[in-house]
C-alpha cells in the first residue's frame, strides 16, 4: 500500500493536469469498490433476490457468496465432498410445511447445516420390518418365576410392537411366528424372513439366568424357580451377519430409546461368572452385545437385532414385564428406533 502511494503521487506532481493524472485517479476509483462494475453487480444480485425471495432461506445462501465474491470454484475438494449429502438429501413433500420446520429452529436449536445433511433411508409406508416372536408354542424357552413360558411374554411384547409401528405408518410391518422345535424351528424363521424380504429383523425375547443361579420356592402352591440377582434389557448383533454395520446401527438406536425410557441394561453378561454365556459388550453406555454365532442372527440376510426385553426369572422384574405399561414403554421405545432408523432427523429434532 504505501509503495503503491508513493508512486501515484511522483505521477500526480508531474502530471497535476494532464490525462495520465485523471488516469490515475480513474484506477483509484475503480479500486475503491465505487466503480460502475460493482455497482452494477450489486444491483443484479438485488434483482435475483427480488425474484428469488419465496426460496427458502437454506438454498438462497449462495446469495452471500455474491456479495462476499466468493465462489463455489473457490472451495478446498475436501469440503466441496463433504457437501455431498446434502445434494441427495430428499426434497421435503411440501414447500409450507418445510418453512414451518425451518422457522422452528431457534438460535440454539439444530444448524441448517445438520439438518440439511440428513438423509432418508427409508419410506415409512414401504419399508418392512420383521417382528420375530422368539421361540415356539412346542419349544417355549425360559419359564418365569411364576410358571409362565417366555413365548407368552414374547408374543405379547411382539404384537403391542407390531400395532405401534403400523399405527405409525409402517403397514408393511410383518409378525413372524414359528413353529417347531428348537433348532429346526431357528432354521425354519431364518428362511421366513429371507423370503419376505426385509429392511430389519428384529427377535423379541426375555431373559432368564443359567441353572446354578435359579433358587427355589412355591408359587399359588406350585414349586418354582426364580433368580432376583439380574435385572434389565439387552441388545444383541452377531458380526457374521451379512450387514452388521446397519445391524449395529440400528441395535444402538434400540439400546438408545431403552436408556431413554429409564430402563437399565443387564450387565451380568460381561462378567466371568457367566461362563459360557458370556458375551463382549460393544457400548458400556446402552447394552449392546455380540452373540456372533445366534442363527437368527448370523443367518438373516438383512439387518438383524434381538432385543432382551428383561428378565422373568427375576420377580419383580417379571410383574413389569407383564404389565400393559411396559410393554407400551418397549414398545414406543422401539417405534422411536425404527423412525431414527428411516429418518436421522427424527431423533434430533422429534416428529417433523
Amino acid at each position: 500500500m504505501l509503495s503503491y502511494a508513493a508512486v501515484s503521487v511522483r505521477r500526480e506532481q508531474n502530471h497535476p493536469r494532464g490525462k495520465l493524472g485523471l488516469r490515475s485517479s480513474a484506477r483509484k476509483f475503480i479500486s475503491s469498490g465505487f466503480g460502475v462494475w460493482p455497482r452494477w453487480r450489486v444491483i443484479v444480485a438485488a434483482m435475483v433476490a427480488l425474484v428469488l425471495l419465496p426460496i427458502e432461506a437454506s438454498d438462497a445462501s449462495w446469495l452471500s457468496d455474491i456479495f462476499k465474491g466468493s465462489s463455489k470454484a473457490d472451495k478446498s475438494p475436501r469440503r466441496a465432498t463433504a457437501s455431498k449429502p446434502a445434494a441427495v438429501a430428499k426434497p421435503a413433500a411440501s414447500p409450507k410445511r418445510h418453512a414451518v420446520k425451518l422457522a422452528a429452529l431457534s438460535p440454539a436449536g439444530l444448524p441448517l447445516a445438520a439438518l440439511k445433511a440428513a438423509a432418508t433411508k427409508c419410506e415409512p409406508a414401504k419399508f418392512r420390518i420383521v417382528v420375530d416372536v422368539g421361540h415356539t408354542p412346542e419349544s417355549e424357552g425360559a419359564i418365569s418365576a411364576r410358571n409362565v413360558a417366555e413365548f407368552v411374554f414374547n408374543r405379547r411384547l411382539a404384537l403391542r410392537i407390531e400395532q405401534k409401528l403400523k399405527a405409525e405408518g409402517f403397514a408393511e410391518t410383518k409378525l413372524l411366528v414359528t413353529e417347531g422345535k428348537a433348532r429346526a424351528s431357528l432354521v425354519r424363521r431364518v428362511a421366513a424372513a429371507n423370503n419376505l424380504p426385509a429392511g430389519l429383523f428384529l427377535s423379541i425375547h426375555h431373559d432368564s439366568v443359567p441353572n446354578k443361579f435359579l433358587e427355589d420356592w412355591e408359587f399359588e402352591g406350585k414349586k418354582s424357580h426364580f433368580s432376583d440377582r439380574f435385572s434389565g434389557y439387552s441388545v444383541f448383533v452377531s458380526r457374521s451377519n451379512a450387514d452388521f454395520k446397519t445391524s449395529l446401527s440400528f441395535a444402538e438406536l434400540v439400546a438408545k430409546e431403552m436408556k431413554a425410557q429409564g430402563l437399565k441394561y443387564a450387565e451380568q453378561y460381561t462378567q466371568p461368572i457367566m461362563g459360557r454365556y458370556r458375551h463382549p459388550l460393544l457400548n458400556k453406555e446402552t447394552g449392546v452385545y455380540s452373540y456372533d454365532e445366534l442363527i437368527v442372527l448370523r443367518k438373516t440376510r438383512m439387518a438383524a437385532v434381538l432385543l432382551e426385553a428383561g428378565s422373568i426369572i427375576n420377580r419383580d422384574e417379571e410383574l413389569k414385564m407383564g404389565s400393559v405399561e411396559r410393554r407400551d414403554i418397549i414398545s414406543s421405545g422401539v417405534t422411536a428406533a425404527v423412525k431414527e432408523f428411516c429418518d436421522p432427523r427424527w431423533g434430533m429434532l422429534g416428529p417433523l
